[in-house]
């Protein structure tokens, strides 16, 4: 039954005419005309319990270079297929299973494979939209010379590209304030002078008990820790609001592709000169490996999707909760001042704040007052210590990252 099933077009052809052609012998009494009948019903048969009982035995590894890809970009693919039996194959169709996202289902055909025959075949997928996208399963058509029965085997392995946000190079800029307590890579004395004088802090989550300075818990009557036993790192955390009323424009070139792109850029950039990076966004903290920050942020952006928030509450809760920041970057959309003056207190100390604010506007026609509204949102964060980055449609986070270093003073009233 199962060879039957696998007739072709041609083979079910063969197959009516095989019948046709017996019933008019048999009406007519015409003895070669039966013998003619038999021999074309006989046909695809034939090939279907041939096709049917091959037993061929295929072993199938595929091939990523490279496993993660810039949007944009090409990566090849190599399907190696071995023939591990004794016979030779016929006829295979091959055909692999790659998302529309990534162009057209790649399609070859081999005519022979002897046998412990290895053949490898290359293509190229090639995608303008961020993700991750799961390339297979592999299907081998089976077919016989004449085409009349195709018999389809399916493998079960597939693999997974993930297409990154475009990265950006950012030319180094000093940021001060970005060296805080709480990571393994460098120490640094507070207090030399002893138990009496150092600077606790609050107790959070991951600190080890045994730091807990007992006089100071009793003082504020909550768990505080000591300060001159803390390993020093470079820590900062990114924003990125991905409030779909926060963005406009559709597509590769909206303004929330150009933030996450930017988010992309801002936290390779911070994690190559040593810092340790965690991400937020309005939905909340999102889980990086501590090992490969740099890979864990990107695999993490490419997947990333528009929210239905209205408020960036849920974010700068996480900034708050996470704490021991020396450095906030905020990547931003469209905000009114209040939701600028709520996160404007999420800076604290000698932390450094910068705003990668996109002048969401210039993505489609202007709205009445949008500009007033985002002039009103920097004077509110310039004011409170924060630094200002302003990207434009069209123009490239390269260009316009040497702000980063640059402090903004606004005098009383707003005025710069």
């Amino acid at each position: 039954m199962a060879g039957l099933r696998a007739l072709t077009s041609r083979g079910r052809s063969f197959l009516a005419s095989g019948v046709a052609a017996l019933l008019m012998a048999l009406l007519l009494g015409e003895h070669d005309l039966l013998r003619i009948g038999v021999l074309i019903m006989s046909l695809p048969l034939l090939a279907a319990l041939v096709v049917a009982r091959t037993r061929y035995r295929l072993s199938c590894a595929r091939r990523l270079d490279p496993p993660r890809r810039e949007v944009g970009g090409e990566a090849t693919v190599t399907l190696r297929l071995e023939n591990v039996t004794r016979l030779p194959t016929g006829l295979l169709l091959i055909e692999d299973t790659v998302p529309y996202a990534l162009g057209t289902r790649p399609r070859f055909v081999l005519d022979r494979v002897e046998s412990k025959g290895i053949r490898e075949i290359d293509y190229r997928v090639r995608s303008d939209l961020r993700g991750r996208y799961t390339i297979g399963p592999l299907s081998v058509r089976i077919t016989d010379p004449f085409g009349l029965v195709e018999l389809t085997r399916a493998f079960t392995i597939s693999d997974t590209l993930v297409v990154t946000p475009q990265v950006v190079a950012l030319p180094h800029v000093r940021l001060s304030g970005e060296w805080t307590g709480g990571g393994d890579s460098r120490t640094r004395s507070v207090a030399a002078a002893g138990d009496d004088d150092v600077a606790p802090r609050e107790y959070r989550q991951g600190d080890d008990l045994r730091r807990v300075h007992w006089r100071s818990t009793a003082r504020y009557g909550e768990l505080m820790v000591r300060r001159e036993e803390q390993q020093w790192q470079s820590r900062g955390a990114l924003l990125l609001d991905t409030r779909r009323h926060a963005h406009r424009g559709e597509g590769p070139r909206s303004s929330f592709e150009v933030a996450v792109s930017a988010a992309a850029s801002i936290g390779l950039h911070l994690a190559r000169e040593g810092l340790g990076v965690r991400l937020v966004t309005d939905q909340g903290p999102e889980h990086l490996s501590e090992s490969g920050v740099g890979w864990s942020l990107l695999d993490t952006l490419a997947v990333v999707r528009n929210s239905p928030a209205r408020s960036l509450e849920l974010g700068i809760n996480a900034l708050r909760q996470g704490g021991g920041d020396g450095l906030i970057v905020a990547v931003l959309g469209a905000m009114d001042p209040e939701e600028a003056r709520e996160l404007a207190k999420v800076r604290h100390g000698g932390a450094t704040g910068v705003a990668v604010l996109l002048d969401v506007e210039g993505w489609e026609a202007r709205e009445y007052g949008s500009a007033d509204r985002r002039q009103a949102v920097e004077a509110v964060l310039a004011g409170s210590g924060w630094r200002i980055v302003t990207l434009p449609a069209g123009t490239s986070l390269a260009t316009v990252w040497p702000s980063a270093g640059v402090k903004t003073r606004f005098a009383v009233g707003g005025a710069a």
